[in-house]
């Protein structure tokens, strides 16, 4: 989402970071170079304005300007008034507390995502909170929308409210309030209606929903991907309906990321949530702390440390580490590995999130190199026998033209695999060698990976920045 404008922040940090000493110039300079970076990402002009009077104020400070390193405490500056314009250090979820059913109301434009949304947040609190939650369109208008609920709901396990033809919104609210409460249910999710611009029709229907379920939550669900006519509809929701938050969608898009850096400013009110991904389970709370660290190339370890505990299943994990411990690493072991880097969000979401990582991303960029690649690896490791995955060594030439043909790869893909295979191995060898993994914690504290193990990310390995530690050699696009 925001790799253009975390590139152009980079290169004025860079400047930053390379100067001894700042003058009052000197920031002023760099601060022009954001203000233009933010502008075009698309920030609303007023937020622009704001934070980058908010940073030059801090910024050319006597204790700034002539402490032993300015630029970092510059980028520090960045860092916290960035964090502030996203919404603050604290995360804002959702109120659950009320007494049940706890309505949630979702407004929005049409094809902002609205449907798939709610369909997320039901799966989400089902699985998260442990909630039961009761799902109903109130979209009379489009098509099949309540269908597509319908069909949602099933997907996530979620139950919806059955369809009556011809009832009209208000009346379907008021049956969904009566069926959430016969259900037990904890929460109620109403999918309303939007149009293809704001009018006084859809206001007088969200108001007229709001008037008979009484929501606790009203979020509107906007599509990232508009950018700054995403900020003037936000604009027009907040004037008419009483917002409690707003959900960010296709925030894996690669839209400027305009919207996201605007939103709370517009609306007074914060991102609860933003959407991922198509996937039903791809939606994650909005943490401004997280996602300013991306936006600055830091990273965001927490987030992929949550996704990892959510996606690794734990006797797998167990069953890894044993072997890992005794340096134990087959074929076998490497396609689990790479399923769980596909469960995890692939190759590019693992390198967005990991600090340093800008250049192992272009780098995979500039290569060709996307998340097809987990998946001819994974051909290639499933066109061998259980014998050849076990004892990888078995691989003659004649084994590996009849794994290439089996796979529709080539033999030189084959190769990469094994040589993938073979580094990995030592790498479980250098572990076990190290106390296992009780030595793994003093080995990241002491130089970090690449310190202990050469043979990982030299350039046979990374290539000079290419990918993570681990992943040498991954062939490109065919």
């Amino acid at each position: 989402m925001f790799d253009s404008l975390s590139d152009r922040l980079g290169g004025v940090f860079d400047k930053l970071r390379g100067r001894g000493a700042l003058s009052e110039q000197d920031v002023r300079d760099a601060m022009r170079e954001v203000r233009i970076a933010l502008l075009e990402a698309d920030v609303a002009l007023p937020v622009v304005r704001r934070f980058i009077d908010a940073v030059t104020e801090k910024a050319i400070g006597a204790d700034v300007l002539k402490s032993v390193t300015p630029g970092q405490q510059v980028i520090k500056i960045v860092s916290d008034e960035l964090v502030e314009m996203l919404g603050g250090e604290e995360t804002e979820g959702l109120t659950l507390e009320a007494k049940p059913p706890v309505v949630i109301m979702m407004v929005g434009l049409q094809g902002s995502g609205k449907t798939t949304t709610t369909a997320k947040l039901g799966k989400l609190l089902k699985e998260k909170y442990g909630k039961k939650s009761v799902m109903a369109s109130l979209d009379v208008n489009r098509p099949a929308a309540q269908e597509q609920l319908a069909v949602l709901g099933t997907q996530v396990d979620v139950a919806t409210l059955p369809i009556i033809e011809g009832q009209q919104p208000v009346d379907i609210a008021r049956r969904a309030m009566e069926s959430a409460k016969l259900q037990a249910a904890d929460v109620l999710l109403l999918d309303t209606a939007g149009r293809l611009h704001v009018d006084e029709a859809l206001m007088a229907e969200m108001k007229a929903v709001a008037g008979v379920s009484a929501p606790t939550e009203v979020l509107l669900v906007v599509d990232s991907l508009t950018g700054q006519d995403a900020v003037n509809v936000a604009k027009s929701f907040t004037e008419e309906v009483p917002l409690t938050g707003v959900v960010l969608t296709r925030m894996d898009g690669d839209a400027r990321g305009g919207a996201a850096l605007s939103m709370r400013h517009v609306t007074g009110k914060p991102i609860k949530f933003a959407g991922t991904g198509e996937k039903l389970d791809a939606i994650e709370a909005f943490h401004p702390r997280r996602v300013a660290d991306r936006i600055l190339g830091m990273g965001d370890v927490v987030s992929l440390v949550e996704r990892a505990a959510e996606t690794i299943k734990e006797e797998e994990a167990e069953a890894m580490a044993k072997r890992m411990a005794k340096g134990l690493f087959d074929l076998n072991d490497l396609r689990t590995q790479l399923k769980q880097m596909q469960n995890m969000g692939g190759l590019g979401m693992l390198a967005g999130m990991l600090p340093g990582m800008k250049k192992a991303k272009a780098a995979m960029a500039a290569s060709n190199m996307d998340d097809k690649v987990l998946v001819h690896m994974d051909a290639i490791i499933g066109s061998m026998t259980e014998k050849e995955r076990a004892r990888p060594d078995l691989m003659n030439a004649k084994r590996k033209k009849r794994v290439a043909a089996g796979s529709g790869t080539s033999v030189q893909e084959v190769n990469k695999v094994l040589k993938m295979h073979q580094e990995m191995g030592r790498a479980m060898k250098q572990i076990k060698k190290m106390g296992g993994l009780k030595g793994l914690g003093a080995l990241f504290g002491q130089g970090g990976m690449n310190a202990a193990m050469p043979g990982l990310g030299g350039p046979g390995g990374m290539g000079g920045g290419g990918l993570p530690p681990g992943l040498p050699g991954l062939p490109g696009k065919k």
